[in-house]
């Protein structure tokens, strides 16, 4: 197997920690501060040169920043010498603006996609990454593109919680959200699993809707963000008004934004399970095992 580099980007360096740890590598040291004018510099401080290069690089709460400087880190490992260069991003930013809605927008993850492309990034790994109309990321990144779950590890952490059992029914909130709730259902041996629908009115303006049977059935939520939680407090007021018991929910990425926990709790809605891709107070699994074995199929 081809010599692993990890480097660890300034976002979530524990992660990246974590990824070399079960990997069995150690990783490299690297500079990342600001100029007086606020401009980043990097400096890769490990020998890189002949090694396959991942750089750890989530994209939360400031992705134009953690962007701009995975693109420095890229060509920094590019130019010592490095025979590859990946990006392994847990949460991918700019995902969700996959179409033109209207004249005159960007389609954000597209253009996003070429700036890997253009820096010479052959190779990128996501977790759980938001997929509505973009299906395949091939379509936009010229490189190899692979996708990790965690919802199996957030789902059997939840069994293991008491939250689900085999006559919970696993529920994503909006149509996208069908093949989450598929691979969590796989993953504890649910049989039923469904959807529900959402129709967005603005960023934080949904309404939910559909014809699940739940009453009187308990019903455990998992997406891939929850970001205002907007949707998930419209879809526990339709299970509830179907006769049916929300045990908990879950994501990949728990961004939980203008006071979104608080809103959540408020609702009762308590038992949150989140992944870290984006360390929160309810991250309670890690991505740090699905990423390594993204990084592996690479290197093989």
């Amino acid at each position: 197997m081809s010599e692993i580099v990890i480097v660890p980007g300034s976002s979530n360096a524990p992660l990246a920690f974590l990824i070399a740890r079960r990997l069995g590598v150690k990783p490299a040291r690297a500079e990342i501060r600001r100029f007086p004018d606020s401009e980043k510099y990097v400096r890769i401080d490990s020998d890189v040169n002949g090694k396959n290069v991942f750089i750890v690089q989530s994209m939360h709460f400031k992705p134009d920043e953690y962007i701009i400087e995975s693109l420095l880190l890229a060509s920094a490992a590019r130019d010592a010498g490095a025979s590859s260069v990946s990006l392994v991003a847990p949460y991918f930013a700019y995902a969700r603006q996959d179409e033109r809605f209207k004249p005159g927008e960007a389609i954000s993850v597209a253009a996003v996609a070429g700036l890997l492309n253009a820096s010479g990034i052959s190779s990128l790994i996501t977790v759980d990454v938001h997929r509505h109309r973009i299906l395949d990321f091939s379509s936009v990144f010229n490189g190899k593109w692979i996708d990790v779950s965690v919802m199996p590890d957030l789902t059997k952490y939840a069994a293991s919680q008491g939250l689900i059992n085999d006559k919970t029914v696993i529920v994503g909130p909006d149509g996208e959200a069908i093949q989450w709730a598929k691979i969590a259902a796989e993953s504890v041996g649910v049989k039923e699993y469904g959807a529900l629908q959402k129709k967005r009115y603005g960023d934080e303006d949904v309404k939910v809707s559909g014809s699940l049977d739940l009453k009187g059935k308990n019903a455990f939520v998992v997406d891939d963000i929850i970001s205002t939680g907007g949707t998930i407090i419209e879809a526990s007021k339709l299970i509830s008004d179907g006769g049916g018991k929300l045990k908990g929910v879950a994501c990949a990425h728990g961004l939980f934004v203008n006071e979104a926990l608080y809103k959540l709790y408020s609702e009762g809605i308590t038992e949150i399970i989140s992944s870290d891709t984006v360390p929160n107070q309810t991250t309670r699994v890690s991505s740090a095992e699905a990423l390594s074995k993204g990084i592996l199929s690479i290197v093989k």
